[in-house]
């Protein structure tokens, strides 16, 4: 089966200048994590999902203390909130998409998502247009359709 029969076509996307705060409401609303960021020539120049959201809330070195006690400031975190109601998707934006294409397979997506732990990935057509979003809910349930009898 091809990503085309099952990734869904009605894509929300939102552009580079749009406010984050203003777009992380759009992913509250929708009950999503992450949209396409496209910019005015129609080309995906990102992803802005809660994942940047919250990078963007916790210190930068939380990374690197993995597993650490993460002693909670405050004030520290309310600032980074009030910036955060005041920046534009760009600034939070992940630049380096994972994408597929509308022929690729369900396992191949499958694979890729795990190769590249991607939990929802932009499908483009040949000329780089994003014409669908397909997650790894769509994926499964595509695949458990299938081999059902």
């Amino acid at each position: 089966m091809k990503i085309k029969e099952v990734m869904v076509k009605d894509v929300v996307s939102i552009k580079p200048q749009e406010n984050a705060y203003a777009a992380w409401e759009i992913l509250t609303n929708m009950q999503i994590s992450g949209l396409p960021v496209i910019n005015a020539e129609g080309k995906l120049v990102g992803m802005f999902t809660e994942k940047e959201i919250l990078a963007h809330m916790l210190p930068s070195y939380i990374e690197k203390v993995g597993k650490f006690i993460y002693k909670e400031n405050p004030k520290s975190t309310r600032n980074k909130f009030l910036e955060f109601k005041s920046m534009a998707v760009s600034q939070l934006m992940r630049r380096e998409v994972v994408t597929t294409t509308e022929d690729a397979t369900l396992c191949e997506v499958a694979r890729i998502m795990l190769t590249q732990k991607a939990r929802r990935m932009p499908v483009l057509d040949k000329s780089g247009t994003v014409v669908g979003m397909i997650a790894r809910c769509d994926v499964l349930k595509a695949l458990a359709g299938e081999f059902q009898e």
